[in-house]
């Protein structure tokens, strides 16, 4: 009976070690994309500090975990920086727990899990893709493969002369499977007017790097 007992003890000791250093599915899921709901609606974002400061304030705003939030946001010249360098290695989910990428190498690959239903803001809102206003063009600056390119907004720092790449976060456009959601065309201009003839309205994606 003592060996039994003895027996019963150290599995039920081991079963809860198990069960305690085992993270539970909200941990593992963590939100760590999200697109902005709204940002100075021009391509001057403060240049990326102050894109990475909007980031950050939005996620706490809205009681998103306390991490390093970056924007999606390449720049170009010296000293240019890659925004594929700048979000960490994944995975990443939305604010609803839904696996948008495991790595780098997937977010930039078809198999990228980003589209109207999962490219949702900080509070877990789709962004309007269609109708009036149209807001699908977000801010990147980046190829498909998430390095820069010359149409960053002067490194977002302004709102009249310029353009900027775009990106689809709906996809909904050029067959399967889709529209690239990181680069798909460039603004007509940098100015409030022209990011929202092209169908945008300055807003950003942002990745938790940590």
């Amino acid at each position: 009976m003592r060996r039994s007992a003895a027996l019963m003890i150290v599995t039920a000791v081991c079963v809860a070690a198990v069960f305690v250093n085992q993270p539970s599915a909200r941990q593992q899921n963590r939100a760590g994309f999200f697109v902005t709901s709204s940002t100075s609606g021009t391509g001057n974002l403060g240049g990326l500090n102050g894109a990475d400061q909007r980031c950050q304030e939005l996620a706490k705003s809205s009681g998103l975990p306390g991490r390093a939030w970056r924007a999606y946001l390449s720049t170009s010249g010296p000293g240019g920086v890659n925004a594929r360098d700048r979000i960490g290695n994944g995975p990443w989910y939305n604010v609803k727990g839904v696996l948008v990428a495991q790595t780098l190498a997937e977010l930039h690959s078809d198999k990228a899990n980003i589209n109207n239903d999962t490219a949702l803001d900080e509070q877990g809102r789709t962004i309007n893709a269609q109708g009036a206003p149209n807001r699908h063009d977000i801010l990147t600056g980046s190829t498909p493969d998430g390095r820069a390119t010359d149409m960053t907004c002067e490194n977002w720092t302004s709102g009249g002369t310029g353009s900027a790449m775009l990106g689809h976060h709906d996809r909904l456009t050029f067959g399967k499977p889709g529209s690239p959601w990181n680069s798909a065309h460039p603004s007509k201009g940098c100015s409030a007017d022209n990011l929202r003839a092209t169908g945008g309205a300055g807003l950003v994606y942002c990745f938790a790097a940590d």
